[in-house]
């Protein structure tokens, strides 16, 4: 008799994938409703992957709760109060932006482009600060709540390259079918600038998203050396490239200061030893008349 198969090959075999649970479909909506770029009933259904009657079920019911609210004159859909209270909660235990802001404005203000803050959330990055540049032509295909597979722009690039082996293969295993949006992008060339980004220490992608633009970035770095964050810097291509140098030298210092704030934040506060307790004097006896 054969030896039955290790947990791993269980897990690492393809079964037949079962149909999404409501839970998840759920999850769906109020992701592709995160940027604040759907709120048709049409466009929520597409892009979630879901017929409109399922959609709108769904919708409903994350109204009645309070995830989703609908205008009664525009029938349009945007997220509601209750996830802004979940944010708010799931914000207090890691917010990186009260640490990183002033990075990210001193960059702006030196270069006067645009500057990104972005966290991972799975296989995409989360944008959850743009710091808006005074120069005329702004890179704004990034929004405070838009999402983009890692290695899809420079932010999430540098938060893919940073990341072990292990869970880089991992992630673009899963982005092999997400990158039909992205003509441009294919393994072989995110192989080719998570290399390059190693090398250099940061990462450049530049006229691959968007034509003409790009952007240059740098990870923000846990104690154990994990991406946390990543800060990019959005632009026409000609600007990056014309200051390169400069703009690489400012973003590795600033991430070197983030990374430094970061840790002090989220070092667990030292207990104060106790101090001892002193033995209770002991009662002299009465003397005997």
């Amino acid at each position: 008799m054969g030896m039955p198969p290790s947990t791993a090959t269980v897990l690492l075999s393809s079964p037949r994938e079962s149909p999404p649970s409501s839970v998840e479909r759920a999850i769906r909506i109020l992701r592709v409703m995160s940027d604040g770029s759907k709120s048709r009933l049409t466009d929520i259904a597409l892009a979630a992957g879901l017929d409109k009657a399922t959609a709108l079920r769904l919708l409903e019911v994350l109204e009645r709760d309070g995830f989703v609210a609908r205008n009664p004159q525009t029938k349009l859909f945007t997220l509601g109060p209750e996830l802004r209270v979940l944010g708010a909660a799931a914000l207090q235990r890691f917010d990186p932006r009260p640490v990183v802001r002033p990075s990210l404005m001193r960059l702006t203000g030196a270069f006067q482009d645009s500057v990104v803050l972005s966290i991972p959330s799975g296989s995409e990055s989360l944008c959850i600060h743009v710091e808006e540049g005074s120069y005329p032509i702004r890179a704004n295909y990034l929004t405070v709540g838009s999402r983009r597979p890692l290695g899809v722009g420079a932010g999430s690039l540098a938060l893919l390259a940073w990341m072990t082996p292990a869970e880089r293969e991992a992630v673009l295993e899963v982005m092999a079918g997400q990158l039909g949006r992205y003509p441009r992008i294919t393994p072989a060339l995110l192989q080719e600038r998570i290399a390059q980004a190693r090398e250099r220490g940061y990462a450049l992608l530049l006229d691959v998203v968007v034509e003409r633009m790009g952007g240059m970035a740098v990870p923000i770095l846990d104690a154990d050396g994990h991406p946390v964050a990543a800060i990019s810097i959005t632009g026409l291509n000609d600007r990056i490239l014309a200051r390169e140098a400069a703009m690489a030298q400012a973003l590795k210092r600033e991430a070197t200061v983030c990374q430094v704030l970061w840790s002090e934040a989220t070092r667990p506060a030292a207990t104060e030893p106790r101090p001892a307790r002193k033995a209770a004097p002991r009662a002299t006896p009465a003397p005997r008349p």
